[in-house]
This record gives C-alpha cells, sequence and structure tokens, in this order.
C-alpha cells in the first residue's frame, strides 16, 4: 500500500527538529513492512540563506530533495504571505506543490494523501485529493484546531476538508471534542495519540550529564519554540519564587530578545540560560539532567515533550491545557496546575520537587506510551479505507 506523506511539519536537513512527531509516526507504519511512501513537505519560499535572516535562511537552505531514513522527501517551495495569507494559505499551497504531486504520480502510483496540520496543509490535501481522485487522511495536531480555527474563513474549510477526507485523525481525545464542536462528526474522527521513541529517550547517567551541562543547582527545564503560547515568560517569572532553582529554555523563535530583556527586568537572568534549538540527541541529554520538565502552554494537543522528558525519568509540571491532562495521568508522571500564572507555576514545582518521583517509576510510567499501539491504529483506518471499492472510496473522498 503505498502513501504519499503531506506536510510542511516535517523535518529537513536545515531543520532536522522540525515537524520530528510526524516523521517519527510514519517511520513506526512504515516499520510493519506493509506500506511505503514517499514525502512530499512544502517549504515556505525565501530568496537568501545567509544566517542573518535566522529561521527565514533554513527555509533556502533546506535541500530540494533528500532522503531520510530511506524515505524519498521532496521540499518544493510555496508562498507564504506572513498575517496577509492566511486565508489563501491552503490555494497558494496546493496550487504550488500540484505540479511537484503529478510528477510524483507518474512513477509512484500511491493509492492515498496522509495529510498532518489540518491549516493549510490539510485544507490543501484536500483540494489536491479532489484534482488527483485520491481519498484524504488528514490528522489534526494541536493548535491548527485550537488556534486557527476561531477564525471564520479557515474554520469553515476546516469544516469542508474534514467532509472531504475519507479519515481524520486526532492525537487526543481533546483535540476530538474540539473538532465536533466545529460540526465535524464524530464518526469520522478516530484518535491516534502519539508516542515516544522509547530507544531514542531513556535515562542517562544524571551526574555525569549533570557536570557535562555545568548544572549544579535544581535546574527545571523549558522546551519549546519561542512564542506566547509556550509560556517561557511563566517559566522565568516562576523563577522570582523559586530562587533555589535554575531555568534552561530549548528553543528558538520570535519572543527571544523579550525574553531575555524579561529576565533581565525580573532580576533572574543569572539563573536563565537559552540553549537554542536542540536535536533529539542534545534533548535526551537536558532531559536527563534537568530535576523537571515544566511546560506553561496556553493551548496543547499532545506535547511530545512530555512524553520525551518521562522517558528520559524526569517528571514534568504542565498546565492542564488541551491533551495534556490524557499524557499526565499519574503522580509518578509529574503535575498539573490549572492557573497558568507564575505563581501557580512556583507552587506546582515546589510540590513535585518534596515528594520527587523515582526516575525509574517515571520511566516505567512512560512506557505504555509506545508507538506500537498508533502504528497498529493507523495501519487499520488506512486498510479500511482502502479496501474499500475503489468508487467508493473516491466518492467518498471527493463528496460534497
Amino acid at each position: 500500500m503505498r502513501i504519499l506523506t503531506f506536510s510542511t511539519l516535517y523535518p529537513n536537513a536545515a531543520r532536522p527538529a522540525h515537524g520530528i512527531f510526524v516523521e517519527t509516526r510514519l517511520r513506526e507504519l512504515l516499520a510493519g513492512g506493509k506500506f511505503e511512501s514517499q514525502v512530499v513537505a512544502p517549504v515556505p519560499w525565501f530568496p537568501w540563506s545567509h544566517s542573518l535572516f535566522g529561521q527565514y535562511a533554513q527555509y533556502a537552505n533546506a535541500p530540494r530533495e533528500e532522503v531520510r531514513h530511506g524515505v524519498r522527501v521532496l521540499h518544493p517551495r510555496y508562498p507564504a504571505l506572513p498575517k496577509i495569507g492566511m486565508t489563501v494559505a491552503p490555494f497558494l499551497l496546493a496550487f504550488a506543490v500540484r505540479p511537484v504531486i503529478q510528477q510524483v504520480l507518474a512513477r509512484y502510483a500511491f493509492d492515498v494523501i496522509d495529510a498532518h496540520y489540518f491549516y493549510p496543509d490539510g485544507v490543501a490535501a484536500a483540494i489536491l485529493g479532489r484534482y488527483f481522485r485520491k481519498p484524504v487522511v488528514i490528522t489534526a495536531r494541536g493548535s491548527d484546531v485550537n488556534e486557527i480555527s476561531q477564525y471564520y474563513l479557515p474554520r469553515r474549510m476546516i469544516q469542508w476538508a474534514a467532509m472531504q477526507a475519507a479519515g481524520v485523525v486526532t492525537v487526543c481525545r481533546a483535540l476530538k471534542h474540539s473538532l465536533m464542536a466545529i460540526g465535524v462528526p464524530e464518526q469520522r474522527i478516530t484518535v491516534l495519540r502519539n508516542g515516544v521513541d522509547l530507544q531514542l529517550f531513556h535515562p542517562l547517567d544524571r551526574g555525569m550529564v549533570r557536570r557535562e551541562l555545568g548544572f549544579s543547582r535544581t535546574t527545571l527545564l523549558s522546551v519549546g519554540h519561542l512564542v506566547p503560547l509556550k509560556g517561557h515568560d511563566i517559566a522565568i517569572g516562576a523563577l522570582r519564587l523559586l530562587p533555589e532553582c535554575d531555568l534552561v529554555v530549548a528553543g528558538s523563535g520570535p519572543q527571544h530578545a523579550a525574553l531575555v530583556s524579561l529576565a533581565s527586568d525580573l532580576g533572574v537572568a543569572d539563573r536563565v540560560s537559552f540553549a537554542g534549538v536542540l536535536s533529539q540527541v542534545e534533548l535526551q541529554r537536558y532531559y536527563s539532567a534537568a530535576d523537571a520538565l515544566v511546560l506553561a502552554s496556553s493551548t496543547e494537543g499532545w506535547a511530545n515533550v512530555l512524553l520525551e522528558s518521562m522517558a528520559c525519568g524526569t517528571p514534568v509540571v504542565a498546565t492542564d491545557a488541551g491533551g495534556t491532562s490524557e499524557v499526565v495521568t499519574a503522580p509518578e508522571a509529574g503535575m498539573l496546575f490549572e492557573e497558568r500564572t507564575p505563581e501557580a507555576l512556583a507552587r506546582a514545582v515546589r510540590r513535585l520537587l518534596e515528594r520527587s518521583p523515582d526516575p525509574r517509576v517515571t520511566r516505567r510510567y512512560a512506557e505504555q506510551f509506545s508507538w506500537a499501539a498508533t502504528a497498529v491504529g493507523q495501519a487499520q483506518l488506512f486498510e479500511r479505507i482502502l479496501s474499500m471499492p475503489r468508487t467508493s472510496a473516491e466518492a467518498r473522498a471527493l463528496a460534497r
């Protein structure tokens, strides 16, 4: 069975950690031997590759084509118009990649388009599915439903794409309910949670990695894009109430300068370090060395960093947002807090540190979240779609 994986959330040589969870889920599916895939992972067009342009230079530096873990990955460019381009983004994306997919189809007769992130990717995939007369499966990931669907026109397009799709997947029950709230029928939605790579993320010698990283005090770790919804500012603010703690912020993004200034204004700059974007291997070292991961997000789908940290034996403190309560369900996993404030985060950190779960027990908790069950569920969904008579499958994919 041949899959065309389609998403702007996919790693490339210039951004190896970008959308790593999409690649990991695909690798787990392919490991079963029943499926093969090629990937079309579009990248925004940008003309200059000098590091002066930051993330935009990474777009320019992404290869046009590469092979990752034995899978051919194409990175066609598409026009991305910041701010003013939200409502036309799916059409620009679909129009830009259609010739590339046409070329792929000439030598790789795929059976289904597997799209990740509902907007603009999923909507563009639904458009392309109609054009190429192929069934489409769309996976909702988090902010695509929780945030983008708050805008009228994108919400209508998400609704349309969900009804076009032969299958709709969410990574947690909370996202399923969010889709149902905007009118997507429950029977069209399958919940397939993300897993964690238990081979990659496992506890290291804590004393050794702490010495290597220079950790000498109680150390908190906050991982994610440096954007407001991730709540790094709340983690920095909590340090005023946690004088015994240091904080490492891992990630990059537009809030970097503001977060540096905030740490200085609050008088905690000497206790905050910015590690930048870390590879998966580097993250394993930081997870293993930290005393707790903190995640103060305003909204989440299924936060992979929570499971990664737990798999390394490190408990978490996180806001009870989106699917997070489906990840943190036992004391050994960590703690949730309701009020998204520095004070509430500080209280939760103190309570967690007071009981300090055994890292071995935290690791055992994470082991129940392997990718195996997700891969089986994904295979069953594709097999169900592809076992339908071709005319029926096309009818569902092209309905309405």
